[in-house]
């Protein structure tokens, strides 16, 4: 008797630690669900227009001829290539913000402009964010071997 007894007793525990652990995955999911900010390009907003005030992460490159301070200002747009995007900033830009550099930009789109609350542009001449790299590289603009300064080819 005592046998069937301790196997009832290990169902139970099974049964609780599963309840509770459902219980704690969606209790973490629910905590994070507006610290998911999702990255997109520029043509992927244009495919798949994003929802007015939804927060996610744009990047692309900062298109040639685009950027206007205006004070504490400043507007750009960001393309990938297939489809450019304008952007306004309220604020002062990353030091090695300028045109035709990588950047990830975060905020959301209110009439059909990006409104950034945070931008971040590329640190150096061999880096660039995964994802902007890999929207670019579809869009065949951008090549790794290039960026670290390598022959095409070698």
């Amino acid at each position: 008797m005592a046998v069937g007894l301790k196997k009832r007793r290990r169902i139970q525990l099974v049964i609780a630690a599963g309840v509770l652990l459902a219980a704690a995955t969606g209790l973490v999911g629910y905590a994070m669900r507006d610290g998911i900010e999702f990255f997109r390009s520029p043509s992927q907003v244009a495919a798949a227009p994003v929802p007015d005030g939804e927060r996610f992460r744009l990047g692309g490159l900062v298109a040639e001829g685009t950027v206007v301070k205006d004070g504490g200002e400043v507007r750009f747009e960001v393309t990938d290539g297939g489809a450019t995007l304008p952007v306004v900033f309220k604020g002062i830009p990353p030091d090695l913000f300028r045109e035709g550099q990588g950047v990830v930009a975060t905020g959301e789109i209110e009439s059909g402009t990006f409104v950034a609350s945070e931008i971040l542009a590329k640190h150096d001449e061999n880096y660039m964010p995964k994802e902007v790299a890999d929207a670019l590289k579809d869009q065949g603009l951008f090549h790794p071997d290039d960026a670290a300064g390598a022959k095409p080819g070698s």
